[in-house]
């Protein structure tokens, strides 16, 4: 493995966690924005990584991945904790905006990130082009797998609580139905690899931003 090569791991990792946490982080803070103070009081605002870890999807799987020779990596945070009752106090809008806070934070930071590199990509040191280049492409990636319609992911919860916030309350009913299946339909989806098409998506975007880096 040569110096190029450990440059790029370390941009992902690095890349990874700050798309991650940084999600979980904006969720945690919006929920403070309209009066939920869990997040706050378990230490969850912090950006100090270790209050985000969690075991599988922050560790234990981009190190399978990173083993396996795998060309990306991909994980998750510890998910941030929400009252959304207290949430609920400020209407149902204020869940729709805590549940999409953490999209807007990865769309932000990757288009920001993009900028960056096609104004003065030439200029930057190797590493921090390697950088901003997994920020963009990880960012998108969260940003438009969250916006999936599935329990849990933050779409649904969007969707959710906005048709509730319409009155279409047989939308909001059939979104809690599902809640408990959600993760098996999620992973006979992944594993069916009925999210071709999400990703293509996805590179597609990417592609469009960073046009002289993928």
């Amino acid at each position: 493995m040569n110096g190029i090569e450990i440059l790029g791991i370390v941009a992902q990792i690095i890349a990874l966690l700050i798309a991650v946490i940084g999600h979980e982080i904006m969720h945690g803070a919006a929920a403070y924005y309209y009066g939920d103070l869990t997040a706050k009081m378990e230490g969850r605002l912090s950006v100090n990584p270790i209050r985000h870890i969690d075991p599988l999807g922050t560790i234990v799987l981009p190190i399978l991945l990173l083993v396996s020779g795998s060309p990306f990596l991909f994980g998750w945070a510890k998910p941030v904790p929400i009252d959304v009752r207290r949430v609920l106090l400020r209407g149902n809008m204020a869940v729709v905006v805590v549940s999409l806070a953490g999209i807007f934070y990865n769309l932000v930071l990757a288009i920001g990130c993009a900028l960056i590199l096609n104004f003065f990509g030439e200029s930057l040191p190797d590493f921090l082009i390697y950088l901003l280049i997994y920020l963009t492409m990880w960012n998108i990636i969260l940003a438009i797998f969250n916006l999936l319609p599935i329990p849990p992911l933050d779409g649904s919860n969007a969707i959710a609580y906005g048709a509730a916030a319409l009155g279409f309350y047989g939308v909001a009913r059939f979104f809690n139905r599902i809640g408990m299946y959600g993760f098996i339909v999620l992973v006979i989806i992944i594993a069916a690899g009925l999210t071709k098409p999400i990703f293509r998506f996805m590179y597609t975007i990417i592609d469009f931003l960073i046009p002289d880096y993928v």
